[in-house]
C-alpha cells in the first residue's frame, strides 16, 4: 500500500530473519550471520554486527538515505538510533528506555496499528 516497501532489520540471526522475512513478505532483510567454517559453527558472527549503530546504518542504507519517509519499529535499546533517525519512530512493546525516546509508541496491540497509524484502510491490509 502507498507505494511503501518493507525491510526487516534485526539483531537476530540470520538462518531466521530469512526465514521471518519470506514468510511475513518482507521485500529486504539483514540480520547477523553465523560464521561457519568447514561446515561447523564457529560460535561467532560475521562483520559488522548489527548492534545499535550497525542498525541505524543498514536503516539509511535501505532507505537510500530518505530517513523522513521511513517508519522504524523497535522493541530494545539497540533499536535506539534506528528510531531516531527514521521520520517515525515506534516503540512495540518495548522496553522503557526505547518507549520513552520513540515518536510513538504501541504497548497493547498488534503491529497492524502501524497500518493504521499511516492512514492505510483496513481493507488494504494483507493476512
Amino acid at each position: 500500500a502507498l507505494g511503501a516497501e518493507t525491510a526487516l532489520v534485526s539483531g537476530g540471526f540470520a538462518f531466521f530473519a530469512a526465514r521471518v522475512a519470506a514468510a511475513a513478505g518482507f521485500a529486504r532483510w539483514q540480520a547477523n550471520r553465523l560464521l561457519v567454517a568447514d561446515g561447523r559453527l564457529t560460535g561467532g558472527l560475521a562483520r559488522p554486527i548489527l548492534g545499535r549503530a550497525a542498525k541505524r546504518a543498514a536503516l539509511e542504507t535501505l532507505s537510500e538515505g530518505i530517513l523522513g519517509a521511513v517508519v522504524a519499529v523497535g522493541d530494545g535499546a539497540n533499536d535506539l538510533d534506528m528510531i531516531a533517525a527514521a521520520g517515525l519512530g515506534v516503540a512495540y512493546r518495548a522496553k522503557p528506555t526505547l518507549a520513552e525516546a520513540a515518536d510513538a509508541r504501541l504497548d497493547h496491540s498488534d503491529l497492524t496499528a502501524i497500518l493504521a497509524l499511516q492512514g492505510i484502510p483496513e481493507a488494504e491490509w494483507r493476512a
